[in-house]
């Protein structure tokens, strides 16, 4: 069994995923042909339904501007 927090993390990182994207001003097609993937690619990894590795989390960074840091990093 999976504990709850780290299930609650993995819900703040999805989210910071999807916040990221809408900052960056693209919708999942746009970011989907980045990775050559189809749309739904970017739905999953952004529900949850899709595990990120590390080194799509790179690419999605710099797509997005963004530090890895600011998708594993706790809000304070």
């Amino acid at each position: 069994m999976i504990a709850r927090s780290y299930l609650s993390r993995y819900r703040q990182f999805t989210e910071k995923l999807r916040q990221a994207r809408l900052e960056a001003g693209l919708n999942q097609s746009e970011v989907a042909a980045h990775f050559g993937k189809h749309q739904s690619f970017v739905s999953k990894c952004e529900s949850g339904e899709r595990r990120v590795d590390f080194v799509e989390l790179e690419i999605f960074a710099a797509l997005y501007g963004k530090d890895i840091s600011y998708f594993t990093m706790d809000e304070a």
